[in-house]
């Protein structure tokens, strides 16, 4: 099988080698960026004068290789698409490095607000082998004297210092008595506790300097860029930037009696005051009790180019490190004899189990189960932090038209007059195993 595969691949470069338009192949493989899995479309644009009705440009895809146009993915999944998720982690890093120093629209006085970094944890749902360090030594991941044998004869204890890839990593000492369905609910009602948070911190730092959540918003406001990572065992934590700006965002400094100090108050408060609740099943959720909050200095040990690149790079993965799957459980697929850890393939199961429940029905857990539950988005950031990844995304466009139009692909014309009309269907994605070899050998040289 595997030798067959090899000779398609290798029939499949030879006939796109001698293709005559080869050449046009090989330049929308490298305006994809080395994309794995591009976007075939099918389609024109036209543009036309809207003063006289004169057509001034026409593109279409039937003079493209294989009469379509490939473009990239933009998948934020570094598992799907390595060159799109690249583009995605660069732009998180500049959304939010501006956020701390200034750049992108955002002035660089910004740097002067008081900032705090903020990793919010989840509960535990179990004992799991963990490695610990102290000092550099790696410490034994659950040594127990007095170890307790749980309900079902497994002793409760692991003197064993792991290494950094072993397999055993997040996975339950005992799987039977770890709690599963806490562990998916948990992930699927995280995005509400964040948002209560949110509304906890801004009440209470109000209090705390005598003012109502009105008032505050008059000399106030609190701003935010957070990220949501999976740890071993399969839930979520957020990891949040969060400034203090007066009332105008990032473009006006907070009072002075704005600290933060004050800040940290109010983060450690409403972190441990929260929580939210899966009624059908009456259980209450709240955050883990390690909660982590550090100062964001521009020269420190926690400078903004450290908390910039932390966000973005876990902003383009998502719970492969838990060994679940990469895409939607489909309905007709053996659970069984998916190729995924245990301890996944127990997460996976508690949620399509939970998921049949009638009122735990706005949770989706069906529907997200290949994340363990978790269902939101995994990185935000609120409306006055810094830029937005649209504005970005515009932005390298059109430095892309404007080069379009210096080679002459494209026409010089006033935007404002001129009439855009487009037709685009989709063709398919992804490249053949012969395209894809090609596609690799031509990004490793354009770059």
């Amino acid at each position: 099988m595997p030798h067959l595969a090899h000779s398609h691949a290798v029939a499949g470069m030879i006939h796109r080698l001698n293709q005559p338009d080869y050449d046009r192949w090989a330049n929308q493989i490298k305006r994809t960026g080395g994309c794995r899995q591009p976007i075939h479309l099918r389609g024109k644009v036209e543009h036309y004068d809207q003063a006289t009705g004169h057509l001034l440009h026409r593109y279409s895809t039937t003079q493209e290789p294989n009469g379509v146009l490939r473009v990239p993915c933009k998948t934020r999944r570094v598992t799907r698409c390595p060159a799109c998720a690249e583009v995605y982690r660069a732009d998180t890093y500049q959304l939010v490095r501006a956020g701390l120093i200034g750049g992108k629209g955002v002035p660089e006085t910004v740097s002067s607000h008081p900032c705090l970094f903020v990793t919010l944890t989840a509960p535990s749902f179990g004992a799991v082998h963990v490695r610990r360090e102290k000092t550099g030594r790696v410490l034994p991941c659950h040594a127990r004297r007095d170890a307790q044998t749980c309900p079902h004869g497994q002793v409760m204890s692991c003197t064993e210092r792991h290494s950094a890839d072993d397999p055993r990593l997040g996975e339950p000492l005992c799987p039977d008595c770890y709690d599963y369905d806490g562990s998916v609910l948990f992930n699927a009602i995280s995005p509400e506790l964040w948002r209560r948070f949110t509304l906890a911190l801004r009440r209470r730092f109000a209090r705390l300097n005598g003012l109502t959540v009105k008032a505050l918003r008059e000399h106030v406001t609190i701003a935010f860029a957070k990220v949501a990572e999976y740890q071993r065992r399969g839930v979520v934590h957020f990891h949040a930037v969060i400034r203090l700006d007066g009332p105008d965002g990032p473009n006006s400094p907070p009072p002075a009696w704005a600290t933060a100090d004050a800040l940290e108050q109010a983060v450690q408060h409403a972190a441990a005051a929260v929580t939210a609740e899966v009624k059908p099943l009456n259980r209450t959720f709240q955050w883990g009790t390690q909660l982590d909050v550090r100062r964001i200095t521009m020269n420190g040990d926690l400078t903004e180019q450290a908390v910039a690149a932390y966000i973005a790079k876990y902003a383009t993965k998502a719970a492969e490190c838990v060994g679940t799957l990469d895409r939607r459980i489909q309905p007709l697929d053996n659970l069984d004899a998916l190729p995924i850890r245990d301890h996944a393939r127990r997460l996976i199961a508690a949620c399509m189990r939970l998921g049949e429940h009638p009122g735990l029905a706005d949770l989706r857990l069906t529907h997200w189960a290949h994340m363990l539950g978790f269902r939101g988005h995994f990185s935000t950031k609120s409306r006055h932090y810094s830029t937005t990844l649209g504005a970005l995304r515009a932005a390298r466009e059109e430095h892309m038209r404007t080069e379009q139009v210096t080679t002459g692909r494209l026409p010089l014309f006033d935007e404002d007059t001129v009439l855009v009309v487009a037709h685009w269907q989709y063709a398919g994605q992804g490249l053949s195993l012969g395209d894809a070899i090609l596609a690799a050998a031509i990004e490793g040289g354009y770059r």
